[in-house]
């Protein structure tokens, strides 16, 4: 059985931010922070090379396959920054379209720029998804 290829790290979270190429992502990267630190009550930590994730949560795949993955958390790429939406958008349809301008994949929430969005929506996204997630996992 293969392992998951994103794990937890002892990385520093403050040094990936900062050698962040644009002044933009690295100051929204610090907003991000500061809100999900809040919404989960945890540190951030750096998973794999390039994702910055709070809390954790373990899952068990009916074929055995199992691991652990952050509740909620964010990378500043290049094109944009993303932000995982774990629990997906299925039940979020009202809060995207009034959220601003994004794109969305399974449970990836691409953003341009923080001040484009609306940051309550943006906030009651993490909240809602961060919520869901402990109701159906076993999460620290």
């Amino acid at each position: 059985m293969s392992s998951n290829k994103t794990v937890e790290t002892d990385a520093s979270v403050e040094k990936f931010i900062n050698a962040v190429e644009n002044e933009q992502k690295r100051k929204d990267s610090r907003e991000l922070i500061a809100l999900m630190s809040k919404i989960t009550g945890a540190q951030p930590r750096l998973w794999g090379s390039s994702l910055i994730g709070f809390g954790k949560y373990h899952y068990k795949y009916a074929s055995g396959r199992e691991g652990d993955f952050f509740l909620t958390g964010f990378s500043p790429r290049k094109a944009a920054l993303t932000i995982y939406i774990v629990s997906g958008f299925s039940s979020h349809e009202d809060q995207m379209a009034k959220l601003g301008p994004h794109k969305t994949g399974k449970s990836c929430l691409y953003i341009k720029n923080l001040d484009a969005v609306d940051r309550e929506v943006l906030k009651g996204l993490i909240q809602d998804s961060v919520s869901y997630m402990r109701k159906q996992y076993d999460c620290s």
